[in-house]
């Protein structure tokens, strides 16, 4: 069995109720919901969350939620591994025969059910430990710059600063959307999801957006509405 959990906590501060909050018409939390469903490579969706309007809304996007996540993996320093592990377990002590799992991020509206199928398919062609979406960085991070107390200017990287762009090699972050993995991956502490033996799935700019601010929230239901439009 594949499964996709999503951590949906409900005590978002920085957008109140984020998980559950509009976006372009529906719940945050229906999209990757749908995503995975659509996918054709995921058996079951569920989420994991401490909050019963959540519960009920997962439920009616077609996921199920077996179980009420403990507070003490509720609080704002929780992390999203310790969520998962704990989601594992939970779901394992019910007999549920998991193979592989993925854990999608409740605010990942611009996530697609290709890229889930798509992801869980290089996990499978490399043998990775874990397989995650990332982009790449559009300016090079060797060339930042940092403000002094006084307020001047220093480079990050004094020996990079100088160098042309395309002399510097290509950085990448986290999409913070989709990470597959084995269930006995994800438990076993010592396999890390940024290491050696984790592969990316490079998303372009475009289907990428944190949504931690209300500014970030405008710009990701831009880029959703421009999507939407040019997929009919």
């Amino acid at each position: 069995m594949n499964v996709a959990i999503i951590p949906a906590r409900g005590g978002s501060k920085r957008i109140p109720r984020k998980n559950i909050k509009n976006f372009a018409g529906q719940p945050m939390l229906s999209y990757p919901i749908q995503a995975a469903l659509a996918s054709g490579v995921v058996d079951k969706v569920v989420v994991s969350t401490d909050d019963s309007e959540i519960a009920d809304i997962a439920v009616r996007f077609g996921a199920e939620v077996p179980f009420i996540r403990d507070a003490n993996l509720a609080d704002d320093y929780t992390g999203t591994s310790a969520v998962i592990r704990d989601a594992i377990l939970r779901l394992r002590q019910l007999n549920w025969q998991l193979d592989h799992c993925a854990c999608l991020y409740a605010t990942a509206p611009l996530l697609s059910s290709d890229v889930v199928k798509q992801s869980l398919n290089l996990l499978h062609d490399t043998a990775a430990d874990y397989v995650f979406t990332s982009a790449r960085f559009s300016f090079p991070i060797q060339r930042a710059l940092l403000q002094t107390e006084l307020g001047g200017v220093t480079p990050f990287d004094p020996l990079a600063i100088g160098k042309r762009s395309q002399d510097l090699p290509p950085t990448f972050h986290d999409a913070g959307q989709l990470y597959w993995a084995k269930a006995d991956t994800w438990l076993d502490r010592n396999k890390k999801i940024f290491g050696e033996r984790s592969r990316m799935y490079v998303l372009p700019d475009h289907l990428v957006q944190d949504i931690d601010t209300i500014e970030d929230w405008r710009r990701a239901e831009v880029l959703y509405q421009i999507l939407l439009q040019e997929s009919r």
